[in-house]
């Protein structure tokens, strides 16, 4: 499936956890416990993505986003430039390859349609979660 690109948007705030690796934990009666581990990949990492008082021309930027990425099946793509904060030297941080998900085989889908708040005329919040899925592995 293709990927599209997420648009140049820096979040005001955003939240992550790194997944899981898939497992099912046997738990016997004296206490004693095996794990089965079913892959050497994590899955369903969260990122939840906030933009606070931006235009509505981005705003609709994002919901356009959502639209074509969820009618196609297709999967979003962040970059430095739009999910990490840069260092003060303008380099990415070292949180971009978690945010971006470069150091694994997901692929960012949208958990939910975006949030969009109307603050003041011409002005939105919108907050975007996404989820983690392995997808052609």
């Amino acid at each position: 499936m293709p990927e599209v690109d997420f648009p140049a948007l820096v979040p005001s705030s955003r939240s992550y956890q790194p997944g899981v690796f898939p497992e099912t934990k046997f738990e016997a009666q004296n206490g004693a416990v095996v794990r089965v581990r079913y892959g050497n990949q994590r899955t369903n990492s969260r990122l939840t993505l906030t933009f606070s008082n931006i235009t509505d021309d981005k705003a609709d930027s994002v919901l356009e986003n959502y639209v074509n990425v969820t009618k196609a099946g297709d999967y979003v793509v962040f970059t430095a430039s739009n999910v990490a904060r840069t260092t003060t030297s303008g380099e990415p941080g070292v949180l971009t390859p978690w945010f971006s998900e470069t150091n694994s085989a997901l692929k960012w889908k949208y958990a939910s349609p975006p949030s969009v708040q109307s603050v003041k005329p011409g002005l939105s919040t919108v907050s975007c979660e996404f989820v983690g899925e392995l997808e052609g592995i």
